[in-house]
């Protein structure tokens, strides 16, 4: 199990109504919004938006392009400031906060899944995955864990292959690879499946699904609703505000009942 991720930080505001007892919150927004000016005009990407998330739950963010989602997610992880509102992240206050207490934030307690894949280009698959896990870690142990987790999401012989190299649900998996590696308590993810075939997208969401099993926090967004049904719940966004939020409707469902 990962550690109580809030057991030294600041006391946080009563459980929401699905909190598990016994367990802390990893995840608390209070009336969060983001605004941008366009021209005259301004524009919200979210608007009040309050959510808990609890230490250890697979959470699915759904909506259409443009709801919100990765604002989201890029808020929760700090790479993005709320104009409006509260953001507390294992235990931290993280609106408002300089860049040097960001910086240690996104070390020592998110890892991102980017959709982009964001892989160094010079760097081999184990290098890409061996350079996430060193931040937490010596090299040798660093190392280990990025061929552990490589052979987790089935890239065990293109170890030493270039991202131009892999193709692009290869270059996924590696991506997740890295974010596995860190060992962090919250894990992000925006589409995460988005570039695999079928397959290979239900062997990643096994693996989210234990990572949440072990004690980590998953946050996913997609627009895909099939994903959602092996969530423990379904925060779905409108127009950048939450338009539901609870268990998947019909209950959770087995991963190997999936199809898309």
């Amino acid at each position: 199990m990962y550690p109580d991720p809030i057991a030294a930080g600041p006391a946080l505001p009563e459980p929401h109504p699905g909190h598990r007892p016994g367990v802390p919150t990893m995840v608390k927004l209070e009336g969060v919004s983001r605004r941008y000016q366009v021209g005259e005009s301004e524009v919200y990407a979210l608007r009040d938006v309050d959510l808990e998330v609890d230490q250890g739950e697979f959470v699915v963010v759904l909506g259409p392009s443009g709801s919100g989602k990765s604002t989201l997610l890029n808020i929760i992880g700090a790479l993005d400031t709320p104009t409006g509102g509260r953001a507390v992240v294992a235990g931290r206050e993280i609106t408002g906060i300089g860049k040097g207490e960001l910086f240690g934030f996104r070390r020592d307690v998110v890892s991102f899944i980017f959709q982009t894949f964001n892989l160094f280009p010079t760097l081999t698959a184990l290098e890409n995955v061996q350079c996430g896990a060193e931040i937490s870690g010596s090299a040798k142990e660093a190392r280990r864990r990025a061929i552990d987790v490589l052979e987790q999401v089935g890239l065990s012989e293109r170890l030493h292959h270039y991202p131009s190299e892999l193709s692009g649900g290869e270059q996924q998996r590696v991506a997740i690879a890295r974010a596995l590696a860190t060992g962090n308590p919250l894990l992000v993810a925006d589409e995460p499946t988005g570039d695999l075939d079928f397959r290979t997208g239900v062997q990643i969401l096994q693996l989210l699904r234990e990572q949440a099993e072990a004690g980590r926090t998953v946050l996913v967004v997609t627009h895909n609703r099939e994903i959602s049904r092996v969530a423990d719940r379904v925060v779905e966004l409108s127009s950048g505000r939450v338009a539901s939020d609870g268990p998947p409707p019909g209950g959770q469902a087995a991963i190997r009942d999936l199809h898309w």
